[in-house]
């Protein structure tokens, strides 16, 4: 009897935590609509990009030169494009590209302008001095500029592209990091490390980077959207991911111009995933800078 009133009062104890984490997950969309719109947006692109291979009716790369053009139907949901290719299946397959070149530079960009950041504003002097002078260069030019300066440098392979789109994030990151560095900087547990005698290198990367990360993921979220739209543009302009890749830019490429009119289609539906997705990382990048920030907590 005794075991039975223990498993009942286990079960009962599942059960509480259970509605606890439902309450919690439902004060966290009402509380940050919002942002919990942004993650589904962005769950759906995870999901739909790692099941591409269930999801997709057809071969994204697999030319149809008799289905041309084809307006959305029932075989074809959202249409075929100038080569006869699924266009649903080139949209899914896309987001592969998009969310790999997003990732990856977007998080090679922010973490790099993490640590100098940080080291800039640790170290101070004529260090600080000269690479704030850097910093200042890189950000007078526009974003697509130096991306299309990296891409004519280093060539239009993948791994370049995401050179390229990772560079123009540095800056912006390695400034605002620098900024609440600075502020770490003045606290007490810095001067006490120093006098522990633990080096700049350990200073650093332990106790100075761990207290810069809520701007850093604020930073990395919106940066990932914009990855996206980076590369999406210049694979639209010729320069980034090349055919048969399949990719949201080169979408846009082949159906802008020509086939504006009649065949309208072929842009907007790619059109639509950037921007949705812009979007979603946009929301959700607002919603941690919202949770992560003790002002708007208070608020």
């Amino acid at each position: 009897m005794a075991g039975t009133k223990k498993e009942y009062k286990d079960i009962l104890a599942e059960l509480g935590d259970q509605r606890s984490a439902f309450r919690k997950a439902v004060d966290l969309v009402r509380n940050h609509g919002l942002g919990a719109t942004g993650a589904i947006i962005i769950l759906s692109m995870m999901i739909m990009a790692a099941l591409a291979t269930y999801l997709a009716p057809y071969d994204p790369e697999l030319n149809n030169f008799a289905s041309m053009h084809e307006a959305p139907n029932a075989s074809y949901w959202l249409g075929t494009d100038q080569f006869g290719r699924d266009l649903l299946s080139r949209l899914i397959y896309g987001a592969r590209t998009a969310l790999f070149v997003g990732f990856v530079a977007a998080f090679s960009g922010a973490t790099i302008g993490l640590v100098l950041g940080v080291t800039s504003a640790y170290l101070g002097g004529t260090f600080d001095l000269v690479f704030q002078r850097f910093i200042d260069v890189l950000i007078a030019f526009p974003t697509i500029i130096i991306a299309l300066t990296m891409v004519a440098i280093f060539g239009t392979e993948l791994h370049h592209v995401i050179i390229a789109i990772s560079i123009p994030f540095m800056p912006d990151a390695a400034r605002i990091v620098r900024s609440n560095a600075l502020q770490i900087r003045q606290i007490a547990f810095v001067d006490a490390a120093r006098a522990l005698g633990f080096s700049n290198r350990r200073i650093i990367l332990r106790h100075m980077l761990p207290n810069v990360m809520a701007p850093y993921l604020v930073i990395l979220t919106a940066n990932i959207g914009q990855a996206i739209l980076l590369e999406a543009s210049l694979s639209y302009l010729g320069l980034g991911v090349q055919e048969p890749t399949p990719s949201w830019g080169l979408m846009l490429q082949g159906g802008a111009e020509e086939y504006a009119e009649s065949a309208p289609w072929i842009a907007f539906f790619p059109g639509l995933a950037i921007t949705l997705a812009v979007f979603g990382f946009n929301l959700f990048g607002d919603a941690i800078r919202d949770a992560l920030d003790p002002k708007l907590r208070q608020q």
